[in-house]
C-alpha cells in the first residue's frame, strides 16, 4: 500500500496578512529566521495578556476603565513561567481581591502551551528514553524537562494500559500467536531478565489484534493457566489453533482453559532452533531438507521425510532432529489443514514484524529502570505498529472458519467419554 503523502500547507496572502507582516517588520526590526521566532514568543505573550484580561473583565463584570459596585476588584499581576513551542517564557497574569479567577486561555497550574505532552508520549513510543527526550525537547524548544517530569507526563497513559489490557474481546479467535522477548529490568538496584509475552490473534475477518501483554518471569502451567483465563474473562469463547515455542507449562494451560484448541509449536522457530547447530556451509541444504517434512501433503508422508532427514544429517550433527520426534504431537496438527491453510498458520510475519518493533526497545535502551517503564514503552510501541494494520492477511480466505469448528466439534460420545471422531478435520481444503 503506497503511503500517503501529509498535506502541505500553502500560505494564502490577503491584505490583511501583508500589512501585519510589514508592521512586525517594522516593530522588530526582523533580519533573520530566529527573529521571527522572537518576535512570534513576544506577540504570543502579549496575545494571552489580553485574553486573561478580557477573560477578566468577564470574571467581574465590568471593564479595566469601568466603575463598579462590585466588591471584588483587580489586585495585579502575577509573573508565571510557561514554556511554549517557541521556548521558555514569563507571562503575566491578573488577579483578582478574592482570588476567585480561573483563567481558561492557561490554566491554573499549567506550565505549559505547547501540547508538549503529546511530543513526549510520542518521543517515548518510538524508543527514545528519558534523558534523551529531556536532550531533545532542550534542543528543539529551548527549555529544560527533568527525567522525573517526562516519567509524570508517560504516566498519564498508565489507566489507558489498564483500559486496553481489559476491553472485552472477540468470542472466537481462529489463530492465536504467542511470543516472547526478553528485557532488561532494574529491580531494587539488581538487573533482573524479564520476558514480555505477547498474544497476538487473528480474528474471523482475518485481521491481526494485540489481544495483550504480559510482563513477568514466572512461566509455568499455573502462569499461563492465568493468562488462558485472563481472555475468556474478557469474553473468548473459543481458539481453534495456538501457536507457540515450547512455553513452560503452555500444554497444560491450553488443555485446561481451552479443551478442543490444537496446540501448533511455531513451524519457523522449530526451523531455526534446528539450524542453530549447523554451520553455515549446510544451513541452506539442510533448511531445504527441512521444507520436505513441514511442507509434506499429509502426516504419513511428512514422517517418512522426517526419517529421511534424520539418517541424512543425525551423523553428522547429532543433535538437530532430537526436538522434531519429541515435539512431533505439537508439530502434526498442522497436517489438519490444507495447504493453503497451513501456510496461513506456520507463516509468522505478523508475529515476527510486531517483535522486530519490540526489539528496538532493547537497541535503545539497555535496562529499563523498573517494569512499568518496559509495560510503557511495550504498550506505545504497539499502538505505533498496529496503526498499519488495516489489511487482511494473505490467503485468509481459503480458511473456512464455520466448516472447521463444525468438523471439529462433530463427536461421539459414551457416557463423558469421547469414543472417536465422526469425520477427519483434515476434510478441510483450499
Amino acid at each position: 500500500m503506497a503511503r500517503q503523502k501529509k498535506p502541505v500547507h500553502r500560505v494564502q496572502m490577503t491584505e490583511g496578512k501583508r500589512n501585519i507582516i510589514h508592521q512586525l517588520l517594522e516593530e522588530y526590526d526582523i533580519q533573520s529566521a530566529e527573529d521571527i521566532q522572537d518576535a512570534l514568543k513576544d506577540l504570543l505573550g502579549g496575545t494571552i495578556k489580553e485574553m486573561m484580561e478580557a477573560e477578566m473583565d468577564d470574571h467581574l463584570g465590568y471593564e479595566k476603565s469601568e466603575r463598579s459596585d462590585n466588591d471584588d476588584y483587580r489586585n495585579g499581576y502575577k509573573r508565571k513561567q510557561v514554556n511554549s513551542r517557541y521556548g521558555s517564557m514569563e507571562i503575566e497574569v491578573p488577579q483578582d481581591r478574592k482570588s476567585t479567577f480561573e483563567p481558561q486561555v492557561v490554566k491554573k497550574r499549567q506550565k505549559d502551551i505547547s501540547d508538549i505532552d503529546q511530543k513526549i508520549i510520542s518521543m517515548y513510543a518510538k524508543g527514545m528514553t528519558t534523558r534523551q527526550i529531556s536532550e531533545t525537547i532542550e534542543d528543539i524548544y529551548g527549555f529544560e524537562t527533568s527525567e522525573s517530569f517526562i516519567s509524570d507526563v508517560t504516566d498519564k497513559i498508565l489507566p489507558q494500559i489498564e483500559d486496553w489490557q481489559n476491553r472485552p474481546l472477540d468470542e472466537v479467535y481462529p489463530i492465536l500467536y504467542i511470543d516472547a522477548i526478553h528485557y532488561s529490568v532494574r529491580d531494587n538496584g539488581v538487573i533482573r531478565k524479564l520476558a514480555a509475552y505477547v498474544i497476538l490473534g487473528i480474528n474471523t475477518e482475518g485481521k491481526k489484534e494485540v489481544l495483550t501483554i504480559s510482563v513477568g518471569d514466572n512461566e509455568s502451567a499455573k502462569y499461563w493457566l492465568s493468562v488462558m483465563n485472563e481472555l475468556k474473562n474478557r469474553g473468548v469463547k473459543d481458539v481453534l489453533i495456538i501457536c507457540a515455542d515450547g512455553l513452560t507449562g503452555i500444554k497444560e494451560a491450553i488443555a485446561a482453559a481451552f479443551p478442543k484448541m490444537e496446540y501448533q509449536r511455531c513451524i519457523v522457530h522449530q526451523v531455526r532452533n534446528t539450524l542453530k547447530y549447523v554451520p553455515d556451509k549446510d544451513r541452506k541444504a539442510f533448511a531445504t531438507d527441512l521444507k520436505t517434512i513441514y511442507q509434506a501433503t499429509d502426516e504419513k508422508k511428512a514422517l517418512a521425510a522426517l526419517e529421511r532427514v534424520t539418517e541424512k544429517w543425525t551423523p553428522k550433527y547429532p543433535n538437530s532432529m532430537k526436538r522434531w520426534k519429541d515435539n512431533w504431537d505439537a508439530i502434526s496438527p498442522i497436517f489438519k489443514f490444507s495447504t493453503t491453510v497451513r501456510t496461513v498458520i506456520y507463516t509468522t510475519n505478523a508475529i515476527e514484524s510486531l517483535n522486530s518493533t519490540y526489539r528496538k526497545l532493547n537497541r535503545q535502551r539497555s535496562v529499563f529502570p523498573s517494569d512499568t517503564a518496559l509495560l510503557k514503552a511495550l504498550y506505545l510501541a504497539t499502538f505505533e505498529a498496529t496503526k498499519k494494520w488495516t489489511s487482511t492477511i494473505r490467503n485468509w480466505a481459503q480458511f473456512d472458519i464455520e466448516k472447521y469448528v463444525k468438523n471439529r466439534n462433530r463427536l461421539r460420545f459414551k457416557g463423558n467419554d469421547v469414543v472417536d471422531e465422526v469425520c477427519d478435520v483434515g476434510e478441510i481444503t483450499a
